[in-house]
């Protein structure tokens, strides 16, 4: 993965999935229906990555999905703090924080450090931890969206992907980018990229964090009542969309180290 560089930035219209299966009517028969901010059942949203953003950190990432924005530091890898931490391998630390008009609740609660714990989820199997021993790295992420009072499953996705581009820019050295979508299921319809209107009214949710050099999913997060075919055809959207939110993410870090050397 790259070193950490000045900051770059790549824009994006979308990376949607290829349109691998038909058209869906709509979820309200005889009224026109349209998703609240105009895009296409499986369209994602438009995306604003950014490398280099902190520069105290070893790395760092901003991104922005529609109203949903993240901003992620990664410090280390440095010495455990304490002894009793010591290993063979390197420690992962994953903090993740709401700006306080962006949700109901303050500081590190119940629903923060569950949120933490998914994003260390996601990330530990991409990371080769064998590669730092004895040291720890630090993820500390902040995200806000100003249309939610509690994180929602359309956030998560956004945070997952952000960090990975982060360690990526720290150096890290990862067996592969981790990348996640998720998909929101109302009615007889798959709406891919949910925003927190359409997460309020769905039926179901899954979600996929995804390695696409490796073709791998490393974590599933499933809601609702799913047939299996409608599960095969909800993952096969997500990891299409996984698959080019990679190129978009590997664009970004080349570009970041092409104008490092420059």
């Amino acid at each position: 993965m790259s070193s950490k560089s000045s900051s770059t930035t790549t824009m994006i219209t979308t990376y949607s999935p290829s349109p691998t299966v038909k058209n869906r009517q709509p979820i309200i028969k005889d009224v026109d229906w349209a998703r609240p901010d105009k895009r296409g059942f499986h369209q994602c949203r438009p995306a604003y990555l950014n490398t280099g953003t902190v520069n105290a950190a070893s790395g760092s990432a901003y991104v922005e999905f529609g109203s949903t924005k993240v901003i992620v530091s990664v410090f280390g890898p440095r010495e455990s703090k304490k002894a009793s931490m010591y290993s063979d391998i390197g420690r992962l630390n994953c903090n993740v924080s709401y700006t306080t008009f962006a949700t109901n609740f303050r500081g590190q609660g119940t629903e923060n450090k569950e949120i933490s714990s998914m994003l260390h989820k996601a990330l530990e199997g991409a990371i080769i931890l064998e590669s730092f021993p004895k040291t720890t790295v630090d993820v500390l992420l902040w995200c806000w969206n100003p249309v939610a009072v509690s994180f929602l499953l359309c956030d998560l996705p956004v945070v997952i992907s952000c960090a990975s581009l982060a360690l990526a820019d720290a150096g890290i050295m990862m067996y592969d980018l981790v990348t996640s979508v998720s998909v929101s299921c109302l009615g007889s319809n798959l709406i891919i990229d949910p925003i927190t209107e359409e997460e309020t009214y769905q039926d179901g949710s899954l979600m996929i964090t995804f390695m696409p050099s490796r073709h791998e999913v490393t974590q599933l997060t499933l809601t609702g009542e799913w047939s299996t075919p409608r599960i095969h055809e909800a993952m096969q959207l997500c990891m299409d969309a996984c698959c080019k939110l990679g190129e978009i993410m590997r664009s970004c870090l080349k570009d970041a180290a092409a104008s490092s050397e420059s």
